[in-house]
């Protein structure tokens, strides 16, 4: 019998590994598939201790008193123009804070409020081409737009009627991207299985693109009709865009990444995962968190209890939180938190918002596909923005008082294997 293409590749790894005089050299399997890449992660990376990327804090934006410049209520999102500035939409004001590069205050865009240039129910913001501001405000059913300099340039509608819109991302050069899923009448309609999606916007709100089609995530009952309320580990799709618009993206049921060009499937990525499931004393740990932070909201009896009916907590942990795509072009998947590892503000977050607590450890993959090793972020740090090899994001203290954060990476970007 001869040896298969398969058998080579795995023979050179093997070979790679067994030869490399000390270095560390990557055990996996790369194969053709029909014209698709395979590759196949063994559990260990590539770094030793000397290669290891870590991370360091290059910028801290905020105070827990004084000028209230610097103060946050809650920060839902961040965007980095061209010249390196931050903007900050703080959810509880509805408004953009812009920082400078070296974290100095510079003026605030948008209030509170449904006029022109106004914001009801922000969301995250974006940044688009020629630095223009995008923030979709799901509440006004609309995109507001703002100019570099931060005067209001319009809005368009959010269009609601076919979809859903779920996530809005862009990337460092500005395009914009929306992952959206069907609407519920479309399961009525007599569609078993509805799909999602994710289509490119231009800065107008028109569709330029569909970059993929996938089967909706969103859990259904008999009925076909979404579950509704908070869902915990359930299953979803996470995904990036890097600046050539190529798609990263996976349903984290398990360790599979699926890579995307002009909607042409070039790579899948695996790494070795056991399903954990949630255990009855983890669930039941969710219950008592969910009971002191219904009275501690103020929640009455009745309402607490129909909020908990509808939160949903699924068997099984996932395999991954998230996707983000990193330095030079490097593929991140964020660890899943279990619920023994939670803070009383991670319990918070999942109880009132129904996420997937993430934890500070990130899988990074080089660009085709190898498992390289493990980033460990700061505690109570949540990455918002990749952008080269900054990371910028939201930091809490005990007190969960929040601060704006911007970490570089460290170590050498030249990610690749050998």
């Amino acid at each position: 019998m001869g040896i298969t293409r398969s058998g080579i590749v795995a023979l050179f790894a093997w070979l790679g590994t067994a030869c490399g005089g000390g270095e560390p050299r990557w055990g996996g399997i790369i194969t053709d598939s029909a014209g698709v890449t395979m590759v196949a992660n063994p559990a260990e990376g590539i770094w030793g201790e000397a290669d290891r990327w870590t991370v360091e804090e290059e910028l801290r934006i905020g105070v827990v008193e004084g000028n209230p410049d610097y103060q946050f209520g809650d920060v839902w999102g961040l965007a980095v123009d061209s010249r390196g500035r931050i903007f900050v939409l703080d959810f509880q004001a509805q408004h953009i804070k812009v920082f400078s590069p070296e974290g100095e205050y510079q003026q605030t865009i948008g209030r509170r409020g449904g006029g022109p240039g106004e914001l009801l129910g922000a969301v995250s913001v974006l940044m688009g081409p020629g630095d223009t501001l995008l923030v979709p405000d799901n509440r006004a059913l609309r995109f507001n737009r703002y100019a570099p300099d931060g005067s209001s340039a319009g809005s368009f509608r959010i269009e609601i009627e076919e979809r859903r819109p779920e996530l809005f991302k862009t990337t460092a050069s500005g395009a914009i991207a929306e992952q959206f899923e069907p609407r519920a009448s479309r399961a009525e309609a007599g569609i078993e299985n509805p799909n999602g999606g994710i289509l490119r916007l231009a800065t107008d709100g028109t569709v330029i693109d569909t970059l993929l089609t996938f089967p909706s995530t969103t859990p259904r009952g008999a009925d076909g009709r979404p579950i509704r309320g908070a869902r915990i580990y359930f299953p979803t799709m996470s995904w990036d865009l890097n600046d050539d618009l190529e798609l990263v993206c996976g349903v984290n049921d398990e360790y599979r990444i699926t890579m995307y060009s002009g909607r042409q499937l070039e790579r899948i990525i695996t790494k070795p995962f056991e399903r954990r499931p949630v255990s009855d004393s983890e669930r039941e740990a969710i219950r008592e968190r969910f009971s002191a932070w219904a009275e501690q909201v103020g929640a009455v009896r009745a309402r607490a209890d129909r909020m908990w009916s509808n939160t949903h907590i699924a068997a099984f942990y996932p395999a991954f939180q998230a996707l983000a795509v990193g330095p030079n072009g490097t593929i991140w998947a964020r660890h899943v938190q279990r619920v023994s590892e939670f803070s009383e503000s991670d319990f918070n977050n999942l109880i009132s918002i129904g996420s997937n607590a993430g934890a500070q450890e990130w899988d990074v993959f080089d660009t085709e596909g190898r498992f390289v090793g493990v980033v460990t972020l700061p505690q109570r740090f949540t990455p918002m923005v990749f952008r080269g090899d900054k990371i910028y994001g939201v930091w809490s203290d005990e007190l969960d008082v929040q601060y704006v954060v911007r970490l570089r990476v460290v170590g050498d970007l030249g990610v690749g294997a050998t």
